[in-house]
């Protein structure tokens, strides 16, 4: 049987063209045409039948499969993270509690966990990063607040001495950190300089009398600010400073760049500050009060030159300064390079925190039921097609970045082993897009979700209040989104040089070398017409367009650069374009989600798993490309009734997968005692006697 679309492509193909009237008698008739012929024959997948009227295909979702191959291989170092803190209501984190009272909170929960449940994250940073990061999934799903703690004491403080010092500093550091007998921060913002790191004015002489270097804050601006761990609990920081040594010529001294430095801040035995230390809260935050951010000055601090965390960059006894890298640029270009971990916890965190709100909102939209038809029961929030449109999009959301930062971690474990040139810049850039385009469409979807839920949705005990407060700096630290995007786009534009010069591209780029020479010529204008399902619904039509979309996007951006900067220099250049360039490093992340998402459904053992996360990913790509649908018409990518077509399409799919939507939440498999939200139990019929019981009222 000829397919649709090859039908389609009878009318279109030929030595002439029709004109406009024939055309569109031609085209109503062909569509008649497909009414009357019967549903192509597609073979059994599982639980997927294909029913000719009633609906195209029904989905029967096998919660405890498909949470199998979702959970993968870490879930029971989450059980034991989970299980530990159900087990000790104590450490459990109150809805209202003070600043102070929730710091002292966190603290005990971050020492409970590695001394009392047994759990040493530290280890598995060097040893198995895919382990730290779902402990660190499950104990911010327990507090964000002890998430972020349990960040800065051992992928910042700890990962710093790890992966910036050498063995003596590991040999010293590494089981003080490990069992919390060191709790450390991690000292890099400044007052004025945040983002721009090479910026910060903070300094490190070295003294070769005394053999020390000298921390010192020049003026107000180079106060350490936002410091996690500084204000309560630190003992040492990690200090980055310029590295300034002493020369015998005219300038009298040589800047050598940021460098990190261990400072001790605080007396190991009487916890009281050190001399020459000068430490200050920063008070009450928007969120995540349990960490105990600090302000920190120094006045002629002095510390043995063995605290230089040399691995990069070495200064000799008589104060020769040694280096296997031969610039400023590169030895901060490497240092910055080890740093990328955060940015891989905080896009898998984020995600988790996705999973959460969704789950609740979900399940209390099935709960809640509003209207209905006359004289008939009132229907579920979620029967509205216009609920559909606010949460469907992120249920297929947070399936499509659960698996694209499960391919972050493995990628950056994969670096951590075999420290590959090519594949740190493709982690480093993979992670900064990542972290910046997650995190921000997670912080949007915790308001949506507030506002689905209604008035339950304000109240705190369901969660959204402390979700969106907490998350909310996931947007800022670790790098602003906004310049994280901008590394992402710059990248994509050398590879696009390296690729007209002859280069090779990385393995994640490479699309971009066919993209260049096959998206970017003139459109079919066949398969810009092709309207059917199975066209809609193939993993290759979605992917190509989502690189078409980059690559168009990646080639107009580089020649409006070229233009401007005749003019304007690169700088204003670059800022001329700015708003095109983030867009253009977006697109490339959705590109990157897209392609590990289909390789997930494809990878799936289970048919059944397979057909349901199959609709998810036709649902996640079909509303991208529709969101989006002025891009492809504007170049003709996609003609108008096939526009149609894909709006049509992804509506129904919406309504399919909220057919199977509570299978899917169950499916991440999150406790009811981690989402801690009444109305987003998982046995929803319980969920308004608990939220009763809540306000005081008797059952």
């Amino acid at each position: 049987m000829e397919s649709r679309e090859e039908n389609a492509s009878i009318s279109m193909s030929g030595d002439g063209f029709l004109d406009k009237d024939q055309s569109i008698v031609t085209r109503r008739i062909q569509r008649l045409c497909f009414h009357l012929q019967p549903a192509p024959e597609s073979a059994s997948c599982g639980d997927l039948e294909v029913l000719n009227c009633a609906g195209r295909a029904k989905i029967v979702v096998n919660t405890d499969r498909l949470s199998e191959y979702m959970r993968g291989k870490h879930r029971d170092i989450q059980q034991r993270v989970y299980d530990y803190f159900n087990s000790r209501p104590e450490l459990q984190t109150p809805l209202e509690i003070s600043k102070d009272e929730h710091r002292e909170l966190c603290m005990r929960q971050l020492m409970g966990l590695v001394r009392e449940a047994g759990i040493r994250p530290f280890r598995y940073i060097l040893e198995d990063p895919g382990k730290y990061f779902a402990i660190l999934e499950a104990v911010g799903g327990v507090d964000m607040s002890l998430g972020i703690k349990m960040g800065v004491q051992y992928s910042l403080w700890g990962g710093s001495v790890l992966n910036l010092g050498t063995k003596k500093h590991q040999d010293k550091f590494f089981e003080g950190i490990d069992n919390m007998e060191y709790p450390g921060c991690f000292a890099m913002t400044e007052l004025h300089h945040g983002s721009n790191v090479q910026g910060l004015q903070t300094v490190a002489t070295f003294d070769p009398l005394k053999d020390e270097f000298i921390i010192d804050t020049p003026n107000d601006g180079a106060i350490k600010w936002w410091i996690g761990n500084a204000a309560v609990h630190g003992k040492f920081a990690t200090v980055f400073a310029k590295l300034i040594l002493p020369t015998h010529d005219a300038k009298g001294i040589s800047d050598m760049g940021v460098h990190a430095f261990i400072v001790p801040i605080r007396d190991m035995k009487t916890h009281e500050t050190l001399p020459g230390v000068e430490i200050h809260d920063c008070g009450h935050k928007v969120g995540l009060n349990g960490v105990d951010n600090g302000a920190l000055r120094f006045r002629s601090v002095r510390i043995p030159r063995d605290n230089l965390l040399n691995r990069f960059g070495d200064v000799s006894r008589d104060g020769k300064y040694t280096s296997s890298l031969p610039s400023i640029s590169k030895r901060f270009a490497a240092t910055l390079g080890e740093l990328v971990g955060g940015r891989v916890g905080l896009a898998y965190s984020s995600v988790g925190v996705l999973k959460i709100s969704v789950i609740i909102a979900v399940r209390y939209s099935l709960l809640r039921q509003q209207f209905g038809p006359p004289k008939q029961p009132e229907i579920s929030i979620l029967d509205y097609q216009s609920q559909q449109h606010k949460l469907i999009p992120m249920l297929a959301s947070a399936y499509a970045y659960h698996f694209a930062t499960l391919h972050l971690i493995d990628k950056y474990s994969e670096m951590k082993k075999t420290h590959d040139e090519q594949l740190i810049g493709d982690v480093h850039t993979l992670s900064a897009g990542l972290k910046a385009y997650v995190t921000s469409y997670t912080a949007k979807s915790l308001s949506i979700c507030r506002e689905a839920c209604g008035g339950h949705g304000y109240a705190a005990v369901n969660r959204f209040g402390s979700l969106r407060n907490d998350h909310d700096i996931f947007q800022t630290f670790e790098g602003d989104n906004t310049v994280l995007l901008q590394q992402v786009a710059g990248y994509l534009l050398k590879q696009y040089q390296e690729k007209f010069r002859g280069g090779t591209l990385t393995v994640t780029w490479n699309y971009l070398r066919v993209s260049m020479n096959s998206y970017l010529s003139q459109p079919n204008p066949v398969t810009a017409r092709w309207e059917g399902e199975d066209h809609l619904r193939d993993p290759k039509f979605q992917l190509d367009a989502f690189r078409y979309r980059t690559s168009r996007l990646l080639q107009s951006v580089a020649v409006r650069l070229r233009k401007h900067s005749k003019t304007l220099g690169s700088f204003g250049a670059w800022n001329r374009c700015l708003n095109h360039l983030l867009t253009l490093a977006e697109s490339h992340i959705e590109s990157v989600i897209l392609e590990k998402f289909i390789d997930a459904v494809q990878s799936c053992p289970d048919p059944s798993s397979q057909a349901a996360l199959k609709l998810i990913c036709d649902s996640y790509a079909l509303d991208r490309i529709w969101n989006d649908i002025g891009t492809y018409r504007n170049v003709d990518y996609v003609a108008p009734n096939k526009a149609k077509a894909i709006h049509k399409l992804s509506e129904y799919l919406s309504f399919q997968v909220k057919n199977v939507a509570k299978e899917l939440v169950d499916a991440f498999d999150i406790p009811d005692y981690v989402t801690r939200a009444p109305i987003g139990m998982q046995a929803t019929e319980e969920a308004y006697s608990q939220y009763t019981q809540f306000a005081g009222f008797e059952n």
